[in-house]
């Protein structure tokens, strides 16, 4: 068996006994444990957005692209390069 292998079973194994663990929990203390798990997913969806609105505060714009004006040596230039 890979070491990569092993790490999914063991995830796996402790996934099912969290869900157990909450489960007993929430039957033992329902409102308690309803509550701090709406706080913390709500939290952890506030803190995402948090971080994008700072990330698009601090970031500089970027910066616009300017095209050079044909004239008409280049605009020559350019053809005589597709008719290559």
């Amino acid at each position: 068996m890979s070491k990569d292998q092993s790490y999914g079973i063991i995830i796996l194994v402790i996934s099912v006994i969290g869900i157990f663990v909450y489960a007993w929990l929430l039957y033992a203390y329902a409102v308690i444990v309803l509550q701090v798990t709406a706080f913390i997913a709500i939290s952890g969806i506030l803190a995402i957005a948090a971080w994008i609105g700072y990330t698009m505060a601090t970031t500089p714009p970027p910066v616009p692209l300017e095209t050079e004006p044909l004239t008409p040596q280049t605009q020559t230039d350019a053809t005589n390069n597709y008719a290559q």
